[in-house]
């Protein structure tokens, strides 16, 4: 019997599995990919962990709704304390873990790292209150946005809007703070959850609501003002990608569109590059937009094909 066969739990030889020439061929493969670790074992972020993190960290913020279902006034502050301690604890490891992994390691490096992840994780921690009051205004937006919706605790429960910016506001704490990895997990979480796909690197302000949500892309440049509502299937895209004298993609350029305040994108539009949508301004359904326009514009299909706008401007 080959070691292959024994190594499948069977005799039958028909399932010689050529094991130890595949491990090989995936080692070498894993060796010319850069995933190979130079020394001890690679500790990459979990992404169970973090899921475990968010659920902590939703209740934490929403205890009511997703914390305990029998919470008492008495009881909630005590909850709400228990939760965020065992919530950043495990935290500040996958912190540590991205900075580690991310990092070239100096003599004594482990060590500054274990201070900027507890730095990461405290800040983090303090900006919480104002995340939740983020999360309060989108709350209210949908509310008040849509005709369905009978209460804010029904908003907070069952709105899957809500979810994806829970978690895009948590994610983009992380990435300014300096955790992107940690931070596009987070977000990858949402995405695989409400189909809404966010970069945490978007800037989005107070009031955001998105209706139904399915489908809603937004792209790590884009800038969101306050009070925007946009519906499914609606995209914030980039129109290019500049490739520099290297062959690869230049990082980090502004290539996403400016949203200002009181917008309304409706399904289905597509608006990409760095352009600017005017504040005030009203995108249609399936539009596809690719130059900016003045405040208070009101953009049709037929109008963003003749670039000629209610407002009186172009494109």
């Amino acid at each position: 019997m080959t070691a292959q066969v024994r190594a499948n739990g069977s005799g039958n030889a028909g399932q010689n599995w050529d094991l130890d020439r595949i491990v090989a061929d995936l080692r070498l493969s894993r060796s010319r990919a850069g995933q190979t670790c130079d020394s001890g074992a690679c500790e990459m972020p979990s992404r169970e962990a973090l899921r475990t993190i968010v659920d902590g960290l939703f209740a934490t913020l929403f205890p009511n709704q997703l914390g305990l279902p029998d919470l008492t006034d008495e009881g909630i502050d005590y909850f709400v304390g228990h939760t965020l301690d065992a919530t950043l604890r495990a935290l500040h490891r996958q912190v540590q873990r991205e900075l580690q992994f991310t990092a070239q390691q100096s003599e004594g490096g482990k060590v500054q790292f274990d201070g900027r992840a507890l730095e990461i994780t405290r800040d983090f921690a303090a900006r919480l209150p104002r995340v939740h009051a983020m999360l309060e205004s989108d709350v209210e937006a949908a509310y008040q946005g849509d005709p369905a919706a009978r209460s804010l605790q029904e908003v907070r429960l069952c709105y899957p809007g809500l979810t994806a910016m829970t978690h895009h506001r948590l994610a983009h704490e992380l990435y300014l703070l300096g955790a992107p990895l940690l931070a596009r997990v987070i977000a990858e979480l949402a995405h695989s959850a409400t189909g809404i796909d966010i970069h945490p690197g978007a800037e989005i302000g107070e009031s955001f609501f998105m209706d139904h949500g399915t489908g809603v892309v937004v792209g790590e440049t884009a800038i969101i003002g306050r009070r925007v509502r946009v519906y499914q299937a609606v995209t914030l895209g980039a129109k290019s990608f500049p490739v520099g004298r290297n062959g690869e993609l230049v990082k980090g350029i502004p290539r996403h569109p400016i949203v200002e305040d009181d917008v309304v994108i409706y399904a289905g539009a597509t608006i990409l590059g760095r352009i600017t949508i005017g504040r005030g301004s009203t995108i249609g359904g399936n539009v596809w937009l690719t130059r900016s326009v003045p405040a208070g514009s009101n953009v049709t299909q037929i109008q963003a094909r003749s670039e000629v706008f209610d407002s009186g401007g172009g494109i």
